[in-house]
Formats: C-alpha cells, structure tokens, sequence
C-alpha cells in the first residue's frame, strides 16, 4: 500500500503543479546541470538514516519550511522512525491547530493536533497559496524527494544553489537565480541562510549543514521504509549464499559415486 500511496503521490506531484517552486519546467529540462553527488548516509546497500540530521531537518521543516510546504501525506505519530519520543511528538503536534471536525450547528471547528493529525498545512487551499506565493505553487513535500529526477542531490543543489544572476541576464518579475534550477530562475526565496537555525545539539549551522539535514529528513519522508528494505535484502542475499553452498555440498554427494 505504502508503494502504490508513493507512485500516486510521486505522479501527482510531478504532474499536477502548474507553476511550481521546486519542479523543473520541461521546456528548459535539456538545461537541468546534472546536480553534485552528495555524501549521504543513506546511500548504498547498507546506508541507514543518520537520526540526529533526520531531527534537525525536521526543526528546519517545522520552523521555515512549513510556511508554505505541506506534507500531506505524513501523520505526526510517524516522527516516532526518526527517533523522537511519544510525548515529543504529542507536545509537537498540540502546539499547532488543526481541523477537528464538526460542531453541533455542523460548523467546522479547529483544535490541537494529536499523534494521529497530519501535518499542518500552511493553506486552507491552493488559490490562497497561489495568492501568498505571486501565482506559484509550493508543491507538497512528503514525497519530494522520490519526485525530482536527482532526488536527495537535486533538492541540495537548489538549496544552495541561490547566487547573483550574470551580468546581462534578465530576470523575471519576483523570480530568483538559481545555478540548479533548470533555466536557473526560481520563484522560491531563498529559504536557507547560514547561522538562520539555532541547533541545541551544537552542530555547526552553516547553510550547507543546514541543506543537508533538511534534505535528510525529507529523504526519510519519501521512504520511511528504506532502511527496512534493505535489511530484508541483506537477509535474502545471505540466505541465497547459503543454499548455494548446500546445494553444492548436496551436489558433490550425491554425484560422489560416479565420479
């Protein structure tokens, strides 16, 4: 369920957002620069989520990017796989208002969140969100990073992509340079800036720091399951290595005789 829930969620992004933030135009796709390779923790056969960036990329989601990017698609209870507490993440999600129904005249009401809510949307609907963001809009992030061809790397890249535009260039009214983005203008703000986040743990808050946790924990949104998926792969892989090695053994027994 959770892999059709992905593809639906990864199509609709890619192919609802008329005017986006983050995707690529196809018109300008041939001029996309293939993004850096980054060093994840994540990556490879046995890669796993770093959980201290996981929670410091969710302090950054909660406290800059949840001004105008949802993640409809994640519940506050599932914070429990980057490693924060039941009562962390009860107090996280009663500190923001959320829709809890209706009243007895059938009014919709709004009440604290609890472990089971969604996560806050920063739009009561897309037209709002257009009106907020010049005509743009902020695309959903809860499978982000599955969305863009470059994952992980492509959403670093236009994170810390923003720079002055070259001598010569005409911008677009509201639109900001991008060295990542394809055709290199963004509707986006820049969203990060060093020294903008205070980590409690004392990890460096520069803006490459505070990209990569970001994109940490939106790359454990995308595919909470990962690290499962792998360890299940590791166990299928030895067990194969296995019976291979007994059926070679039964094999010399069986034909010992006639050789």
């Amino acid at each position: 369920m959770r892999n059709v829930r992905s593809w639906l969620g990864a199509a609709a992004l890619a192919c609802s957002v008329a005017v986006p933030v983050l995707a690529p135009s196809m018109a300008m796709a041939q001029e996309v620069p293939a993004p850096a390779k980054q060093n994840w923790s994540f990556s490879g056969p046995f890669g796993s989520y770093d959980l201290a960036s996981a929670q410091r990329g969710f302090q950054i989601y909660s406290q800059v990017c949840s001004n105008c990017h949802s993640m409809n698609l994640l519940a506050y209870r599932q914070l429990s796989g980057i490693g924060v507490s039941p009562e962390q993440i009860k107090a996280i999600a009663a500190a923001v208002t959320v829709p809890s129904g209706l009243n007895d005249q059938g009014e919709p009401v709004d009440g604290p969140g609890t472990s089971a809510s969604t996560f806050k949307r920063p739009f009561a609907n897309e037209k709002i969100a257009r009106i907020a963001n010049n005509g743009a809009l902020p695309p959903d992030l809860s499978l982000i990073v599955n969305a863009r061809e470059g994952g992980a790397d492509y959403i670093y890249g236009v994170l810390t992509g923003y720079a002055d535009p070259p001598a010569g260039m005409k911008m677009g009214d509201g639109m900001m340079y991008n060295k990542q983005y394809p055709g290199h203008q963004i509707a986006m703000p820049q969203p990060l800036h060093a020294e903008q986040i205070d980590y409690s743990d004392g990890t460096p808050n520069t803006l490459d720091q505070e990209a990569h946790d970001v994109v940490t924990f939106l790359a454990w949104a995308s595919n909470p399951e990962m690290v499962e998926r792998k360890q299940i792969g590791v166990r299928i892989a030895l067990f194969l290595v296995l019976m291979t090695g007994v059926t070679y053994a039964v094999k010399r027994q069986v034909w010992a005789d006639v050789h």
